[in-house]
């Protein structure tokens, strides 16, 4: 008999968390959610989950304690999910040392500590096991007043492309999802940060513009978090619509998705090619 599978989902108390644990719930697996506190995803907990505290922030010391106890409890770990993040609205001029390292530290490091506290245990499950990491179609081009948000999605899909060739030998698939603009939590006041400082000269540039449309946005975003989260489980457990089909190395994910992407494909082939003749004569001549 095939073993129950156990998901271990970080920042489960909303968007693609949250509705990624329901879905797993919701086909008898075993899940752990986690949050910063568990009075955040109590109605998880009366879904069925198992709900823990874990800050991605914390030190690693102390997310290894964490990664234990689930081990211990379950003796298996076959779907990690990365999904902490958030956006930080600024221009580089704007934005402060500070908040720049915080949205590293939760976009970045965090999904790097969690994973070194938990591929371990991934690593002794028997049986499919995934990884998924979160990044963004902010990681394929940069946009004014969102550059930091971009800098960290496109250092999240660089780093899951990396695992997913240190872990494929092991059996392990690594995928990063890059979800458009789905109808979350994302943009709320509450879950959008905002950079202090504002200097005026950047009102009237593209800045200003993208400052005004994500608040416009905001619970308008074309993409349904409860499909989306349908087609991530079926690929990351090879169900459903992803039956007969490996684990891709990225998940575009939502109608705004490939062909954003597939614009950044062509731009930077008409760079290349523009300039092929001049940056390739820098090789020594012997």
């Amino acid at each position: 008999m095939a073993q129950t599978p156990v998901w271990f989902i970080t920042a489960a108390s909303s968007g693609f968390g949250k509705y990624i644990a329901l879905e797993a719930l919701a086909r008898g697996h075993k899940v752990v959610a986690s949050a910063r506190s568990t009075s955040r995803i109590a109605d998880l907990k009366e879904k069925g989950a198992d709900t823990v505290a874990l800050d991605v922030t914390w030190p690693l010391e102390k997310i290894e304690a964490v990664a234990k106890d689930v081990w211990d409890r379950y003796g298996a770990v076959n779907h990690l999910v990365n999904a902490a993040g958030y956006i930080l609205v600024g221009a580089i001029e704007e934005t402060t040392p500070k908040e720049d390292y915080d949205a590293f530290n939760t976009n970045v490091f965090g999904l790097l500590n969690v994973s070194k506290a938990f591929l371990p245990y991934v690593r002794q499950t028997s049986g499919h096991r995934t990884v998924a990491n979160f990044g963004s179609i902010g990681s394929w081009a940069g946009g004014a007043a969102y550059g930091l948000y971009a800098g960290t999605k496109w250092a999240c899909s660089g780093i899951s492309e990396s695992m997913r060739l240190e872990l494929a030998p092991l059996g392990i698939p690594v995928t990063v999802i890059e979800p458009g603009y789905f109808r979350t939590g994302f943009l709320n006041a509450g879950a959008k940060v905002v950079s202090e400082k504002r200097i005026a000269a950047y009102d009237e540039t593209a800045v200003g513009e993208v400052r005004k449309t994500l608040d416009l946005v905001d619970n308008k975003q074309p993409g349904d978090v409860v499909k989306g989260c349908k087609i991530i489980v079926d690929i990351l457990t090879k169900t459903g619509v992803a039956e007969g089909k490996e684990v891709p190395v990225r998940v575009a994910l939502g109608s705004d998705s490939p062909p954003y992407i597939r614009n950044k494909l062509k731009e930077t082939e008409a760079l290349l090619n523009e300039w092929d003749a001049i940056t390739t004569t820098t090789d020594h001549v012997d």
